[in-house]
């Protein structure tokens, strides 16, 4: 199995020789290779040659835009709060279970000598927190507004290298979020916004993030948190997915059990269906990409590469895909929530029900 994927920035891969016009090893001196026919019924973007795929994995492992720091020792945690689903009636006693572990990682983290961790877990310990666990990069589902009494909730999904460690910039778009639905919403709608950082994202150098393999043990945890959103603030609430990035690649895998009214992928490499129809929900599909976003020159294919496919196949922003898109103006990979954005301006509308105002 291919354990790392080497990045550079030029257009041409080198393997051991020059390559031909389609990009075929080929030793030097020797003539071109004619670019081979298509195999007959075989789907544009579904399959393609097996070089395709690497070029396609060292592409997509930089899809996520902030780079990973040096590896070093996680901080001891201790073991989550196992709770019940949380219930209104509950729902105060899951914030302070939680908090509690929070404030025990911080701790802990404090007396190994990670400060840095150690004030980020100290700050989610004022939180109002669904789900912690400190241990490794970190899990923690955070809380913006009053749950129980929502009317219109939107779930954020974050994408590659995105744990504790780095959770202020997760944090700073539920944050943007909140802001404006605050501002925006009807008089007598109530919103909530719920950071959901369950899974382990892949890191943005690495094969994980060119597969499906994450996302697919992220999709259980996602529909669980979808139902106990549910539970909490009651069967009548408009529920919106906002995923990101790889982010989106967990949507999509989770969506045919999903109970959402909008899905939104937000600078998305693919979600590995052909269109919006093969994710088998009922939720509108919404799809958005900045045109400064660098994740728009990931090759859209899917390839079999050593036991695993690797890309993600077909653009969700393509009318072939059959999403709704959106505009999201000239921002990039790490934009879609800038105050003041045409992104940010459509994901308020799309999570308070305003489809109609929402800009193409």
């Amino acid at each position: 199995m291919v354990r790392k994927a080497v990045l550079g920035r030029g257009r041409s891969c080198r393997w051991g020789g020059t390559g031909g016009r389609d990009g075929t090893p080929q030793a030097p001196g020797s003539a071109p290779h004619p670019r081979p026919a298509p195999a007959p019924g075989s789907r544009t973007g579904a399959r393609a040659p097996w070089w395709r795929g690497v070029l396609s994995l060292l592409v997509a492992a930089a899809v996520a835009v902030p780079l990973a720091g040096a590896a070093r020792p996680q901080p001891p945690a201790p073991p989550p709060a196992h709770l019940a689903p949380p219930t209104p009636a509950t729902l105060a006693t899951t914030y302070a279970a939680h908090r509690a572990n929070a404030r025990e990682a911080s701790r802990m983290a404090a007396e190994h000598g990670d400060h840095h961790r150690a004030d980020v877990e100290r700050a989610l310990a004022t939180s109002q927190l669904l789900d912690f666990d400190g241990r490794g990069p970190g899990l923690a589902t955070e809380v913006l507004g009053d749950l129980a009494h929502a009317d219109r909730v939107a779930v954020l999904v974050p994408g590659s290298d995105t744990g504790l460690d780095t959770y202020g910039r997760f944090r700073a778009t539920a944050l943007a979020l909140h802001g404006r639905l605050t501002r925006e919403a009807p008089a007598g709608t109530r919103t909530a916004v719920v950071a959901w950082l369950g899974y382990e994202t892949p890191g943005t150098v690495s094969t994980a993030v060119a597969t499906t393999g994450r996302a697919e043990e992220a999709a259980p945890g996602l529909r669980d948190l979808v139902r106990d959103v549910r539970a909490v603030a009651g069967r009548h609430v408009h529920l919106s997915l906002l995923c990101h990035s790889y982010g989106s690649v967990v949507c999509a895998r989770a969506a045919d059990h999903l109970d959402a009214d909008d899905i939104a992928l937000l600078g998305s490499p693919g979600t590995g269906a052909d269109t919006a129809a093969d994710l088998r929900t009922g939720a509108r599909i919404w799809a958005a990409r900045g045109a400064g976003d660098w994740v728009g020159d990931v090759p859209h294919l899917s390839a079999d590469l050593l036991g695993t496919t690797v890309g993600f196949g077909a653009d969700p922003v393509s009318p072939a895909f059959g999403a709704r898109v959106f505009a999201a103006g000239d921002g990039g990979h790490s934009d879609y929530f800038a105050p003041g954005s045409a992104s940010l301006a459509n994901l308020t509308r799309i999570v308070l029900g305003e489809t109609r105002a929402v800009t193409s």
